[in-house]
């Protein structure tokens, strides 16, 4: 593990500390609990070819021949 200084408002500081104290914890208990939940819930990318065939119809796979097979 390796060390990390960070620097808080002290208003930020007052709500870790009483963070610690509810949980029985310690403030780098606590800090590597909040990083380490932050970092797994970041929201995945989609890849950018998400939606590229979207053809805004619902209907597509109900009238598949029908819409597949029509002259023009």
């Amino acid at each position: 593990m390796q060390a990390t200084t960070i620097y808080l408002p002290t208003e930020t500081q007052n709500k870790l500390e009483k963070i610690c104290q509810e949980k029985g914890k310690t403030v780098a208990e606590v800090i590597q609990e909040i990083v380490i939940n932050q970092l797994e819930n970041q929201p995945k990318k989609l890849p950018k070819s998400m939606g590229m065939g979207a053809s805004g119809r619902g209907d597509l796979s109900s009238k598949v021949d029908e819409l597949l097979w029509t002259e023009k």
